[in-house]
């Protein structure tokens, strides 16, 4: 990693809210030399009335002063040694009008986390990398005129880094076992993308990640910034790409962490009608101040330039872009043009995807935007926020309660299998099975799922072949594949065990075979966004519970999607343009290869309880069979 060699332009990028590497100027950096090592130390805390360096090299007391080298506040000490100081713990002792505090450092690469929080003096990376057929493959996909992705299949498997999978003695696995298992794992499922819950160092694990203390340092609950670097490289050379949560929006008060960093409200919003999270208990980010645009849009680069992170999924996005969010009548103050828009959030996010455009045409940005905010996937130019792909949570939520609904009652929600194609193309949505939906009594996916033991595997594996066929790329958290009847606990790792038993074991076979015809099948996934991807054929059977339609590739080649959630057997006619089908995947595995013929016309097709096959045109079959 180079450092900034003209310190007077990087302070100027930095405080004027452009520089997209500020981490190369600011925290700790090494220089080498005949006589020893010079470390270099920078942070902001234009607050402060002293700041010193503290460590074991130079005592945990008064330490090491800094001085002050900017008007808008960033201070800089050196430290010369005879000896390497790499894995030398630190902090920065600040002195403000309203006392002392020990923080670490902002812009630390690594940090022993946990309730101590000392950053941790590393040295350049030594790691080599071995990805580079996979980041040609990726800048080639990225240059498909329909967008990045947009007509390729995409189906990420999102996991917790904690809890995939433990030791006998409940130990974490190191990022190492992790690359290993899951590469071996997900590539066998089918998956393209991991998607883990955010490893920057946070102390308390109930946050699952999602309250970062120090933003620049993978976690080291799982071993060192280059142990994550091989975590990366292994997924990639196997040919899965790894997105990771990332959270701009807020961070927690824990007291070496950015909470109040030079004695008052630094990185976080001043006035009280937007500084804090009612729910959360944690900070907003102050994004219309300069320091703080340049921290968070560098922070975003970062895990791109040095860990080759294929895509950022942003999370909380409309807490970010409402200033009502989470706040009372009378608690919040409006905009300047009297309603309830964060502006200043709007252009930092703006500002943040052209950024990193720029940089990585060809790395993913995804909102959890959870409103219907409009033009989240529209570009900046057109006004809108500029991400790649947004969570259709609406989608999500709606097919969830339908799925736990007794069959009986299920036709008065039939809204939610035909509504979402009401607004499908509005955003370039992925369609989630997430870590949110499956904790906090909202039970497994399975366990959603209405009626006994077996009407509920019946009913998910309906529910995946909807979800695998309705247009959006695809998402699902880990062990739902399984078919898990319990919630998620991070403290635990899933249980594996529950493939010794037939049911489970079927459902992941089940699961595996839908993914590979995901991706061999184009009708799946190359027009997701256009509507001429998508044609109904039955949208309002809500007296049978069930959907007909048919999905298109490029080329018009065509599979149609027969869905029941209807507890009894159905029987389903309808016309079709060609007179002949054949069945290339159905949820039971007793119909494949059996094919259909209008009769007059017409198409009769016998559903059993909780049933879903997929066809093609018989002269279509062979371009899409197993």
């Amino acid at each position: 990693m180079k450092t900034i060699k003209n310190e007077n332009t990087a302070a100027y990028y930095f405080h004027q809210g452009t520089s997209d590497a500020a981490y190369l100027y600011l925290g700790c950096h090494m220089e080498e030399g005949e006589e020893g090592f010079l470390y270099t130390f920078r942070t902001w805390a234009p607050n402060a009335r002293a700041v010193s360096l503290v460590s074991d090299k130079t005592g945990w007391e008064e330490g090491l002063p800094f001085s002050r080298i900017t008007e808008r506040g960033i201070w800089e000490c050196c430290l010369s040694s005879k000896d390497s100081l790499e894995g030398m713990p630190y902090k920065f002792r600040i002195l403000s009008p309203t006392g002392v505090s020990m923080k670490g450092d902002p812009y630390a690469f690594y940090s022993k986390g946990g309730s101590d929080g000392a950053s941790i003096v590393v040295h350049n990376s030594r790691f080599v990398w071995e990805d580079e057929a996979f980041l040609s493959e990726r800048k080639k996909r990225a240059a498909d005129k329909g967008g990045l992705f947009a007509s390729s299949p995409l189906h990420i498997y999102e996991l917790h880094l904690g809890s995939f999978m433990r030791k006998e003695n409940g130990e974490y696995l190191s990022y190492r076992e992790l690359a290993d298992a899951l590469a071996s794992y997900v590539g066998y499922m089918g998956y393209t993308h991991v998607e883990l819950l955010p490893v920057a160092e946070h102390p308390f694990d109930g946050s699952w990640g999602y309250q970062v203390c120090a933003f620049y340092a993978p976690t080291s609950r799982f071993g060192t910034p280059d142990d994550f670097r091989y975590f990366v490289n292994t997924l990639h050379k196997a040919g899965i790409g790894v997105i990771i949560d990332w959270v701009p929006a807020h961070f927690p008060k824990d007291a070496w962490g950015l909470y109040e960093f030079d004695g008052q409200p630094l990185y976080e919003y001043q006035g009280k009608d937007r500084m804090e999270s009612r729910s959360w208990g944690t900070r907003f980010f102050d994004l219309g101040r300069e320091e703080v645009q340049s921290f968070l849009v560098s922070n975003a680069l970062y895990f791109m330039r040095e860990f080759h992170i294929d895509g950022l999924r942003v999370d909380a996005v409309a807490s970010m872009l409402y200033l009502d969010y989470d706040r009372l009548p009378g608690e919040w103050i409006p905009n300047v043009y009297g309603d309830h828009r964060n502006l200043e959030a709007i252009a930092f996010l703006q500002k943040l995807n052209e950024r990193i455009d720029a940089a990585f045409p060809d790395v993913l940005m995804i909102a959890e935007e959870s409103t219907a905010w409009g033009g989240v996937t529209h570009s900046v130019k057109d006004g809108g926020l500029g991400f790649d792909m947004k969570w259709n949570m609406g989608f999500a939520n709606d097919f969830y309660r339908y799925l736990s609904t007794d069959p009986l009652f299920r036709r008065y929600h039939h809204t939610a299998l035909n509504f979402p194609l009401m607004y499908a193309y509005a955003e370039h949505y992925i369609l989630p099975i997430s870590h949110d939906e499956v904790v906090h009594g909202k039970k497994s996916l399975l366990n959603k799922c209405f009626g006994n033991y077996e009407d509920k595997f019946a009913t998910f594996r309906a529910a995946m072949m909807l979800q695998m066929s309705y247009p959006g790329k695809k998402m699902i958290f880990m062990g739902t594949e399984y078919g898990s009847f319990k919630e998620w606990d991070y403290q635990t790792g899933l249980e594996w065990f529950m493939l010794d038993f037939p049911m489970h074991r079927g459902l992941r076979d089940f699961v595996r075979a839908l993914n590979e015809l995901y991706l061999k099948t184009p009708a799946l996934f190359e027009l997701d966004f256009e509507q001429k991807g998508f044609s109904w054929v039955l949208a309002d059977e809500g007296e049978k519970n069930a959907v007909v339609y048919r999905r298109f590739d490029k080329r018009g080649r065509e599979l149609l999607a027969v869905i029941s959630f209807s507890g009894a057997p159905q029987t389903l006619s309808f016309t079709l343009p060609n007179d002949k089908y054949a069945v290339v995947f159905d949820a039971h595995g007793a119909r494949t290869a059996q094919e259909y013929k209008a009769e007059n016309g017409v198409f009769t097709i016998h559903l059993s309880a909780y049933d879903a096959i997929f066809l093609v045109p018989k002269e279509e079959n062979a371009s899409v069979t197993l």
